[in-house]
């Protein structure tokens, strides 16, 4: 007979400060407890679900307290889809817990010394800020923790929505999202009744059977959207039906692509789009200078950020025109681009094939002259042969992805 778990509770426990990806941190004794969703000043009985070597990861049982820095989350989805894991908290709060955990990381943890940090520089938007989302067809909607314990049988029907955070196969259906501006939440909500009117099947992520698979949405400043349907084999005549629609519910799309990706992870990166309808690309501006967007295309999520985060590089560089400078992890060249006027040249390498063709039409665009991109790994690219054709660098500027740069 398999033995049931026993989990440790804590009672009226204080909520002191938040940790790492938002999670609050509370200690009893000498107990470490992280707990999501929690803010500084809430008291709370725990659960404690997982016991780590020197921590314990818990659950909220009961509020005893509400602190008073605690607000409404905007987004009825809050707590369940993990977007957004800091609408509880006010934006000059959510930046000084960030903040705190840059120093701590670096210093407590990374036993780095510190010189002075000067603040984050906070987004001007805290909603309908980003120029891209990606969004999931599933054939069995998740089920909230409320829907679950309730006494209504709800059906698992299909669901366009977000992946719940630490799961590959389970997508929560999204009503509503405060990160893209109109018509974003419009066209997924269109998509998503189409599909189901004409009964399309969504995709199932642990058998990868069905036909829709990703909806993306991109956008620029100006309000031009891009629209990218993924599925996972073709079927015309339900492929054209849905993408014909949008086109007539949304004659303003500016790009409207479809992929055939029939792979077993939804990567993209080795995937060939196809132009259905409109412009093949987008254009962003930062600065005074303009970018070419494509499907595939990296490119900051917070549009009106990308100035002010480059031109902090470009000022922290010290860059006085005389300099060659190194743009690891290029992208589509816009830092490289960003920078180009203030050095003697720029190189930028990435390893993504695609990105270097759209960084040199970036700099095509711009009439910059002085800038070089080079496609392929960086560990295999910087070599002496590298080095002696174009000069070692007196400036690297690095913008990695997300899991960071490797060791070596």
């Amino acid at each position: 007979m398999r033995r049931k778990k026993s989990f440790q509770i804590f009672e009226k426990v204080l909520v002191t400060d938040i940790g790492a990806e938002g999670n609050a941190v509370a200690r009893v004794d000498n107990a470490v407890i992280f707990i999501p969703m929690l803010v500084p000043g809430d008291v709370v009985d725990i659960r404690a679900i997982k016991k780590k070597n020197s921590y314990f990861e818990g659950s909220v049982l009961r509020f005893h307290e509400y602190s008073a820095d605690r607000i409404k989350p905007r987004c009825v989805h809050f707590g369940v889809c993990g977007g957004c894991k800091w609408q509880h908290l006010p934006y000059n709060l959510q930046l000084h817990y960030k903040e705190k955990q840059v120093r701590d990381t670096l210093s407590r943890i990374g036993k780095i010394p510190l010189p002075d940090i000067e603040q984050i520089i906070g987004s001007d938007e805290e909603y309908f800020y980003r120029n891209k989302l990606e969004y999931a067809f599933s054939d069995r909607r998740w089920l909230t923790r409320e829907e679950l314990i309730s006494d209504i049988d709800y059906p698992r029907e299909d669901a366009l929505g977000f992946h719940i955070p630490g799961t590959f196969d389970k997508v929560l259906d999204i009503s509503e999202c405060h990160l893209q501006p109109e018509p974003s939440g419009a066209i997924r909500d269109a998509a998503r009744n189409y599909a189901r009117k004409d009964r399309m099947i969504f995709f199932n992520y642990r058998e990868q059977t069905g036909f829709l698979r990703n909806l993306i949405l991109r956008n620029n400043i100006e309000g031009d959207f891009m629209v990218i349907v993924v599925f996972f084999y073709d079927d015309k005549r339900r492929r054209e039906g849905l993408l014909d629609y949008l086109i007539s519910e949304f004659p303003g799309i500016k790009s409207l692509f479809y992929i055939i990706n029939s792979k077993r992870n939804d990567s993209l990166a080795d995937q060939e789009p196809v132009l259905y309808h409109g412009s093949d690309h987008i254009t962003e501006k930062v600065g005074e200078l303009k970018f070419r967007i494509g499907p595939l295309s990296f490119f900051q999520t917070n549009t009106r950020q990308i100035s002010k985060l480059y031109q902090t590089a470009k000022e922290f560089a010290q860059l006085t025109g005389s300099e060659t400078v190194y743009d690891l992890y290029t992208g589509a060249g816009t830092i490289a681009c960003f920078i180009a006027d203030s050095a003697k040249k720029v190189i930028g390498i990435e390893y993504i094939e695609d990105a270097v063709k759209d960084a040199f039409k970036n700099a095509g665009i711009n009439n910059i002259n002085n800038v070089s991109f080079y496609a392929g790994d960086i560990r295999s690219v910087l070599n002496e042969q590298f080095f002696s054709d174009n000069g070692r660098p007196d400036v690297i500027i690095t913008d990695p992805p997300r899991a960071g740069m490797h060791k070596d």
